[in-house]
């Protein structure tokens, strides 16, 4: 079976032999094939060319657009600030206004914004050069994240408590936005669409389900209506919301190291497939490799199928080559292996 074909089984059900391989690279792998990080997030041939050596010299499994939150937040008219080797800084179009206005905004095109652009070009050329041999990851902002992109985080969870209506009007107009990009990146050839959500780790369960779980269900929906399949990726300790999150029917929803795989197991449902939540910078960057060996076995042994490998969130930068190739080496379910 290829790279794609064991990927879709497994969102089907099915136990593969090897465990699919997705971690997420991002300035780990610019810098691994000699480019700087700034280099990778402003042309999308050299991500697309970084991916695709990355996957063949490390075995994994899925070639990725994610590479930084603020292209969708430089579509909406934010000010952006590049850094050779560091995360860049958009400035929000809305930061730092006395009131929010979100109907100030103009909901952006993805084929005109030029880096939401860069991101459907990157898609298309990657399609274009692996075919259907890998499963290739696209990449919105989650609603919540983006309207903290587009206003600011601390002056939005103000927002959330003054000006609640205001807080609704500009998360449809994020979740419509995420909803065009998504779209355009399937049509370019995704078949994956993951959302960053990483705030709303922060955000009390009641919050989260009053405004940002209704937005969320609708991206979802739509993403699936179009043909794709969801990944979930919130940074941080979401137990107190995986009771929420298991009513969104994502395909895929990613741990960080300090979710209990144990707890989301069962919350989730057996049919969701998660993924493996090793801590990249305790032990994926300055572990050994039979210490991330371990920490997998213990993993998967937890999760059981389906699953995926993955690390709590990106490999970090300065993780030995050795490291990463231990974590995507080949892995089989503990029933498989004993056999």
């Amino acid at each position: 079976m290829t790279p794609f074909e064991r990927y879709r089984a497994t969102l089907a059900g099915k136990t593969v032999d090897p465990i699919v391989r997705c971690p997420i690279l991002m300035r780990f792998a610019a810098e691994h094939c000699g480019y700087t990080y700034e280099e990778f997030l402003r042309d999308h041939r050299i991500l697309v060319e970084v991916n695709l050596r990355c996957a063949e010299e490390f075995g994994y499994d899925q070639l990725s657009m994610i590479s930084d939150p603020v292209r969708e937040t430089e579509g909406f008219g934010g000010h952006t600030v590049f850094l050779p080797n560091s995360v860049p800084i958009c400035h929000g179009p809305l930061e730092n206004e006395e009131e929010l206005e979100p109907e100030t905004l103009t909901l952006p095109d993805p084929y005109t914004s030029p880096r939401m652009k860069d991101r459907i070009d990157g898609v298309r050329l990657m399609k274009e050069q692996a075919g259907d041999h890998y499963s290739i990851l696209g990449w919105v902002e989650g609603p919540t994240a983006e309207a903290c992109d587009v206003r600011g985080m601390a002056d939005f969870f103000m927002d959330l408590l003054e000006e609640p209506d205001a807080c609704s009007e500009l998360l449809d107009l994020t979740r419509d936005n995420a909803i065009n990009f998504a779209k355009a990146q399937l049509e370019a050839g995704a078949d994956t669409i993951g959302i960053g959500e990483a705030v709303a780790s922060q955000m009390s369960a009641d919050t989260y389900r009053e405004l940002c779980l209704p937005r969320m269900k609708e991206l979802v929906s739509a993403i699936q209506a179009a043909g794709g399949y969801v990944k979930l990726h919130i940074c941080g300790n979401i137990t107190h919301l995986l009771p929420d999150l298991a009513t969104l029917g994502v395909q895929i929803l990613d741990l960080d190291h300090m979710v209990d795989p144990t707890t989301a197991r069962k919350v989730m449902g057996p049919t969701t497939v998660l993924c493996t939540h090793v801590n990249p910078a305790g032990i994926i960057q300055s572990g050994s490799p039979d210490e991330i060996k371990d920490a997998l076995i213990q993993d998967v042994q937890t999760l059981g199928s389906p699953c995926l490998i993955n690390a709590g969130c990106e490999i970090p930068a300065g993780t030995p080559s050795e490291n990463l190739m231990a974590f995507c080496a080949p892995l089989s379910y503990p029933e498989r292996q004993a056999s």
